[in-house]
């Protein structure tokens, strides 16, 4: 899910980077959750009839979480990609996992282990060792400019939002909690977007734009949400932060088979770093130790 999750943000990240000349960021945020809304209702309506004491109860918990992550986190980074390259927010948002690892420990005092500190460094070295091309030179040159500070603010949010994750009700089914979250981000949205129309701020409805919608509505709204969700409620924050970082690992297969780039050396050593970062993360290596030591101290 964690994977899958990564694989459809990527696109979101390579399409509304593409998309931004012709559609505004609070624009697409607003039509983005609009249409995830309308996939959603047919299926959530029953939960949520069935959840609507439980959700008023947690009503504080359901607006907070709607606000930092549908209307703060996704439309700053739509922002954000006015100003900088898909790179580069790729790069300033690896550093959630390092966010989560903090926040976890500043509010839960959840402490990292040492395979799981490890891991989030070797896949964050991948992601810099792809994004530098395997050159310090280039990586020492990358310049960062307004867009790559907001989504430094973004990946905050998004942070807070995983850690917060695991005050969640238990009995809290999940397509209701993200029916609830859309809801409040989109109200929290409608001025914004009321405002953006004030000003002219429309777009031509093409093909292209169409398609954008439709995407990031259900796959990077809809279903990159509910196994994001679904898996950090199984494994915990600080074990699915590092997925994160397999984002710029999609980009640069999605540019090779769709934009005709080539597959670098730098690629494969970036990628390969990465992905022993999230295995060394995500896999209990400290039981695999200790039962060695007993099997040891047993001979």
């Amino acid at each position: 899910m964690l994977i899958l999750s990564a694989f459809f943000w990527s696109g979101n990240f390579v399409l509304s980077r593409g998309m931004h000349a012709e559609i505004s960021p609070v624009s697409l945020s607003f039509w983005r959750w609009a249409i995830a809304l309308l996939i959603l209702l047919p299926f959530a309506l029953k939960q949520i009839k069935q959840d609507r004491q439980i959700i008023q109860k947690n009503l504080k918990f359901i607006l907070f979480q709607g606000i930092v992550s549908i209307t703060g986190f996704n439309t700053l980074i739509y922002i954000a990609l006015q100003s900088t390259t898909a790179i580069n927010a790729s790069l300033v948002n690896s550093a959630i996992p390092v966010m989560i690892a903090v926040i976890s420990w500043a509010i839960f005092r959840e402490r990292l282990t040492g395979f799981q500190s490890m891991g989030i460094l070797l896949s964050f070295f991948g992601v810099l060792y792809l994004m530098s091309k395997g050159s310090l030179e280039i990586l020492l040159a990358m310049k960062f400019n307004r867009g790559d500070i907001i989504v430094l603010f973004a990946a905050l949010l998004w942070a807070t939002y995983s850690v917060n994750l695991k005050k969640a009700p238990k009995e809290l089914q999940q397509i209701s909690y993200l029916a609830s979250i859309n809801i409040v981000g989109i109200l929290a949205l409608v001025p914004f977007f009321l405002h953006d129309i004030a000003l002219g701020k429309t777009f031509p409805i093409t093909f292209s734009s169409v398609m954008t919608i439709g995407y990031v509505a259900l796959f990077a709204s809809v279903l990159a949400f509910l196994f994001w969700n679904g898996a950090i409620k199984k494994l915990g924050a600080n074990k699915a932060g590092p997925f994160i970082h397999l984002m710029p690992v999609f980009s640069t297969i999605l540019a090779v088979l769709f934009l005709d780039e080539k597959l670098m050396h730098y690629h494969l050593t970036g990628i390969i770093f990465v992905f022993v970062g999230i295995f060394i993360t995500s896999f209990k290596f400290s039981m695999v130790f200790k039962k060695m030591s007993k099997n040891y101290q047993h001979l």
